[in-house]
């Protein structure tokens, strides 16, 4: 109830880069998607990302879009779209800078893409 309260279990948008320091300090677990509308793979990630969300819980998935964040972009050394960034404890801890750890194809599988956020330790993966 807790995380549920605190926005876990949906895949969701923030509007602003400062809606984004404060979402990450009250979990422990964010994945953030840093996307543009032009962007056909972000569209592809956003799919996967809204699976991902209702099955792990004990975890936020955000998005924001990059063309809107300028500062946290270069602060975050964002340069590819789409990029995940993986925030654990308030501090970024890993990227998935867009397909390469996904089998660098565009029909990787979710189940991909949720082992690679197991291996980050930023889901609860078996």
């Amino acid at each position: 109830k807790e995380w549920l309260s605190k926005g876990h279990g949906e895949y969701r948008e923030i509007p602003s880069e400062r809606d984004f320091f404060q979402e990450v300090k009250e979990s422990k677990n964010v994945v953030c998607h840093f996307y543009r509308d032009t962007t056909f793979r972000c569209q592809i990630m956003d799919k996967h990302l809204t699976v991902l969300a209702k099955k792990h819980i004990e975890t936020k998935f955000l998005k924001l879009n990059a063309e809107k964040s300028p500062f946290l972009c270069e602060r975050l050394r964002i340069k590819v779209l789409p990029t995940l960034a993986l925030v654990k404890d308030g501090k970024t801890h890993d990227y998935i800078v867009g397909f390469t750890d996904l089998g660098n194809t565009d029909d990787f599988t979710t189940e991909a893409l949720e082992w690679r956020l197991g291996c980050a330790s930023v889901i609860n993966y078996r």
